[in-house]
């Protein structure tokens, strides 16, 4: 019987919680102690194993920059507001772990849960060191090895075939070598050991704050309601006709609806959430309001003064034609 993701481990640099029944723990302020407190600010990941699935918010120096979720089924990124909804507010079951980890490591956790690995040539038995070494070296590999032994998950990163860094679960005694060849090794393992090959994976990403997003919904809402007082009736309707035609462009406004209808968070950076959404307003108040009336400038200054700060240091501003500050 296979590994559930639930039962999971990591490799990790020092344990911040040990592993603790989630009804002992409060998630949100756990995270949010990571962001205030300056001693702990790290680069790590909370690790959350609820009934069948595994969810993980990875942290850069204390700050949650990407989540992913990890089930039966796959795994893929997720909204971090959405990862957060997963977890049940008064929980009878799961627990959590806070490991501070490299930020490389990080990386390697990520792209794995991102994306399909590589596939091995048939003729190729991954599971055979002397089978898959030689191979590695032969082919110059320069990519990563993720190696799942029971429910420890390791990574080998590779450089012209030879092993440049590795972040095993396993302790720090022995060699490298040997550490590596006990993840091979039958004694202990009750089932198949599991090799995948990746890439060599980018530096983890940052998506855009749910802050942000909330912002950027509450401001396309106050503005479909101006243009509505400005004697726009059909506000809403022009506004999401415009916004499904630059759903091509810019698919973070999928995340977005004017019909009421919930929309889950767009799993994006900020910077790709800023456009869409400043190509979207541009599109409303371009071709929305009457210009003679009410300068588009006017009405977009007076919609986002309260939160200009917010939105300056988004680049939200630097995308329109109107000077707000």
């Amino acid at each position: 019987m296979g590994v559930t993701p639930a039962a999971l481990r990591f490799p990790y640099g020092r344990v911040v919680l040990p592993r603790t029944r989630l009804a002992y723990i409060h998630l949100r302020n756990l995270l949010s102690d990571a962001k205030r407190d300056r001693a702990g600010r790290i680069s790590g990941y909370v690790a959350v194993s609820l009934l069948d699935e595994l969810v993980i918010f990875y942290l850069l120096r204390g700050e949650v920059a990407n989540a992913t979720v990890r089930g039966s089924g796959g795994a893929q990124p997720i909204a971090i507001a959405r990862a957060l909804e997963k977890i049940p507010q008064e929980p009878e079951y799961g627990e959590v772990c806070f490991h501070e980890a490299d930020e490389q490591q990080l990386a390697c956790m990520f792209a794995t849960h991102a994306g399909a690995p590589e596939p091995w040539p048939d003729a190729l038995a991954a599971q055979d060191p002397a089978s898959l070494f030689p191979f590695l070296m032969s082919t110059t590999f320069d990519g990563m090895l993720e190696i799942v032994a029971n429910e420890n998950v390791n990574y080998l990163l590779f450089r012209n075939g030879s092993v440049a860094r590795t972040f095993l679960t396993s302790g720090s005694h022995g060699t490298v070598v040997d550490r590596v060849a006990k993840l091979f090794s039958r004694e202990g393992r009750l089932g198949e050991l599991k090799v995948t090959r990746w890439t060599l994976p980018p530096p983890l990403p940052i998506q855009a704050p749910p802050a942000l997003v909330h912002a950027y919904r509450e401001l396309s809402a106050a503005l479909v309601e101006r243009l509505v007082l400005e004697g726009r009736d059909d506000a809403p309707t022009v506004a999401e006709h415009a916004r499904r035609n630059l759903i091509g462009a810019h698919p973070v406004l999928a995340g977005f609806s004017i019909s009421g209808t919930p929309a889950h968070d767009p799993v994006t950076d900020a910077p790709a959430l800023t456009s869409g959404v400043a190509a979207w307003i541009r599109e409303l108040l371009w071709n929305g309001l009457d210009h003679e009336r009410t300068p588009p400038e006017t009405l977009f200054r007076e919609l986002t003064w309260e939160r200009r700060h917010l939105f300056q240091s988004a680049g939200l501003f630097d995308q329109m034609p109107w000077k707000v500050v």
